[in-house]
């Protein structure tokens, strides 16, 4: 059982407001503020390549503790500056050709990975295919295999969508894909620190993360897993002096394992704050947060769904700790920002981020209530007693 007492103390913040955008930000936890604070104390102290020099075995356990988050081997994880960039590095490392095909679940992609889809597209000639929902609202598994062409390459799809507290069967999907030999890639962007993630269980070849949401970690941290088993089929877009070495003046070579990903030039700090971040949630344990945020969201969709003139829009046989909803007479970009200044932080999902999704459904933007292990009952109810409100 959590204690929330004590991770309530561990997070200042919790005292001025009553925050509901983990799927953001989450609020950072006094560990991971000391590990970013400490290591740039440091580097004030005695310069950036030495304190990085000083800290190595700090910065070797980050790896560790990634492994340890994803069920993976620690040479498969990367460490990159955000989860989009992580997700990108892989994603435009497939060797593609003219006419392959990316199958994917449109309703729930995430905004910037489907840009590249689009981009990619354009500069290679490749073509998207979509596995509908099914009737919950999730991919519709059975039509995803049916959806397979023989020149599809590569299965993308985003475990939980950014507008929508769905959670997509991902290693059911992974199960197709093994069964066809496709590579399957994964955004686990809103997953990574709400629920467990095994690699293996998922069956993905690619899987991608930040630490600023669920993690709560620090901003502009990210990381990146790759299958041994794929990595020597793909082709990073960009490499440098850390990813790749000059071995000869006409030739170079990369380096062992997922680290041909990163970049020479990081924010080491962030670094540190990362794997804190990752030690503090398998320090709680990654099966009681879950329990804890599903019950969480679950009573916040009840006691929402009871106010009148409110609609709980969230679809899927399984739902995570994202909680959307809209009401009537009042904008969501509107309530928002009046619950901002009652003190209490939500955020706006609007169509430009979801426009597979959106206009199949009528809906123009919801407010994004995302609870965390540290929300308690009484910020759910004032939450909703603010909702309820009438606007001034």
């Amino acid at each position: 059982m959590i204690d929330i007492k004590r991770v309530r103390a561990d997070t200042p913040a919790c005292a001025n407001i009553i925050h509901f955008n983990n799927a953001g930000a989450s609020l950072v936890p006094n560990p991971v503020h000391s590990a970013v604070v400490d290591y740039l104390e440091l580097e004030r102290s005695i310069g950036g390549y030495e304190a990085h020099a000083a800290t190595q075995p700090e910065h070797a356990a980050l790896y560790d503790n990634l492994a340890k988050l994803l069920g993976a081997k620690p040479h498969e994880t990367a460490y990159v500056e955000n989860a989009t960039r992580a997700w990108d590095m892989a994603f435009y490392a497939f060797p593609f050709r003219e006419g392959d095909r990316i199958l994917t679940h449109g309703p729930a992609e995430y905004v910037s990975n489907y840009l590249a889809f689009l981009q990619q597209a354009e500069r290679r000639g490749l073509v998207i295919d979509h596995a509908p929902s099914d009737g919950s609202g999730q991919v519709d598994v059975d039509a995803l295999e049916r959806a397979i062409k023989p020149r599809t390459a590569l299965i993308a799809v985003t475990h939980v969508p950014t507008q929508t507290g769905l959670i997509n069967p991902v290693a059911d999907i992974g199960a197709i894909a093994k069964r066809h030999g496709i590579a399957f890639m994964v955004d686990a962007c809103q997953s990574a620190g709400q629920m467990p993630l095994d690699v293996a269980a998922i069956g993905c070849d690619v899987l991608s993360g930040t630490g600023r949401k669920f993690l709560r970690g620090p901003r502009g941290t990210g990381f990146l897993y790759v299958s041994d088993a794929i990595i020597e089929r793909l082709d990073p877009p960009f490499i440098d002096l850390h990813s790749a070495r000059w071995v000869a003046p006409d030739a170079y070579e990369f380096v062992p394992g997922a680290k041909r990903f990163e970049n020479w030039e990081s924010f080491f700090a962030g670094r540190l704050g990362l794997s804190a971040a990752i030690d503090y949630a398998l320090g709680i344990g990654i099966e009681a947060i879950e329990a804890r945020v599903q019950t969480l969201a679950a009573r916040l969709r009840d006691e929402l769904g009871a106010v009148d003139g409110v609609t709980v829009a969230d679809r899927g046989a399984r739902l995570s700790a994202i909680v959307t909803f809209g009401k009537d007479g009042e904008p969501a970009p509107a309530l928002a920002a009046r619950l901002k200044r009652q003190g209490i932080n939500v955020s706006v999902s609007s169509l430009g981020s979801a426009r597979l999704d959106f206009p199949q459904r009528g809906i123009e933007s919801l407010v994004r209530a995302s609870v965390h292990y540290y929300n308690t009952d009484a910020e759910i109810d004032r939450l909703v007693e603010a909702v309820a409100e009438r606007p001034a």
